[in-house]
């Protein structure tokens, strides 16, 4: 943990050469940030709200929690207008749909707010710094080692066996949960060439809690023989668990795995519907976002290579956009990504040592 920062106050930076130079940090204080979520009354968006909520108040910014039961482009304009409307100084958005959203966030931009991402990107060109969890083959792998570890759990030998899989989350186009899921295939191509993905159209619940259990249900009885049921979205896995559950079935007759936040998978954990699933701090990833955004409002202006020291948290570096988007370009200042350090797997070894 890094010693707290005092914003408005001089900050060092290393240049060329080893030589060190001073600038002035303008600070956050007094801003207020529109933290607009998918959807709310997820468990996920829920807790990073919570997040963004508890380091604001030390930091000294508004934290204005604005979103929609339902997740769809619309519906988030609708909320994108009505931080316009209020006079924000900036907008912090996990976006349904980047495209769907674009006009409504340049809309924002026009009218001087700044715009800052968090969990699911916009286009590049339609916000400022995009707070990441990580890289598409980082998450990628990341959920693909994670079924592969439950599968050898029951007795399946991931590197020899013909396992049958398929992927289910959200919908086609939310641009992180498919950058992993196209970086999870090209994983699974090159290790696992035995595979087989039995629905290479992925199956979808468009972030419906409701439509989750129904799709979880139907992928099931299309596929009474698969292996693994990959949910990298945190309403699919916890209705795919739900149907898994609903038709007697436990972690010893089918692999199901995703990210979703601790507290929402525990039951099923506890019940053996799954061995393991994974996730990211959402309350630090929150806070993140509604601090650089509030960061890049205060009139600071970074480059890719910059480091910004958020109060609490610690030191993060300015990264390109292609990192997480292969071929996006990055504007020359006050555009790019910014990463969180670490992800976390849970079971029922340490998912009690979490609580969001």
């Amino acid at each position: 943990m890094m010693k707290k920062v005092l914003a408005g106050v001089l900050a060092t930076a290393m240049v060329a050469g080893g030589a060190m130079t001073c600038f002035a940090s303008e600070s956050v204080e007094g801003k207020t940030v529109a933290f607009i979520p998918k959807l709310t009354g997820n468990a996920f968006f829920e807790s990073a709200n919570d997040g963004a909520q508890e380091f604001a108040e030390k930091w000294g910014i508004t934290v204005e929690y604005m979103g929609n039961s339902v997740a769809g482009a619309a519906e988030q304009v609708e909320v994108i207008h009505q931080a316009i409307n209020t006079g924000v100084d900036a907008i912090c958005i996990s976006t349904v749909d980047a495209a769907g959203v674009s006009d409504a966030l340049k809309e924002a931009t026009d009218a001087g707010i700044t715009v800052c991402t968090w969990d699911s990107d916009a286009n590049v060109e339609d916000r400022a710094l995009m707070v990441s969890q990580g890289t598409p083959e980082v998450l990628g792998k990341m959920l693909v080692d994670m079924g592969v570890d439950a599968l050898t759990k029951r007795g399946k030998d991931p590197a020899a066996d013909a396992i049958k899989y398929c992927w289910h989350y959200s919908q086609a186009t939310v641009t992180d949960q498919n950058s992993w899921q196209v970086a999870g295939e090209a994983y699974i191509k090159e290790n696992y060439p035995n595979w087989e993905n039995v629905a290479p159209e992925n199956y979808y619940s468009e972030q419906d809690s409701e439509k989750a259990v129904t799709i979880g249900a139907a992928v099931l009885a299309d596929h009474e023989d698969i292996d693994l049921i990959i949910c990298n979205d945190s309403t699919a896995l916890p209705g795919q668990l739900q149907a898994a559950q609903n038709a007697g079935l436990t972690k010893d007759d089918i692999t199901i795995t995703g990210f979703a936040s601790p507290n929402s998978i525990k039951e099923y954990c506890k019940a053996g519907v799954l061995y393991e699933w994974g996730l990211w701090d959402c309350k630090i990833q929150g806070a993140m976002g509604c601090y650089v955004a509030a960061y890049v409002a205060a009139g600071n202006e970074v480059k890719v290579g910059d480091t910004i020291s958020i109060p609490e948290i610690g030191d993060v570096t300015v990264e390109a956009n292609d990192c997480i988007a292969e071929g996006a370009e990055t504007a020359e200042t006050n555009n790019g990504v910014v990463l969180l350090p670490e992800r976390a797997v849970f079971d029922e070894s340490n998912m009690d040592n979490y609580n969001f």
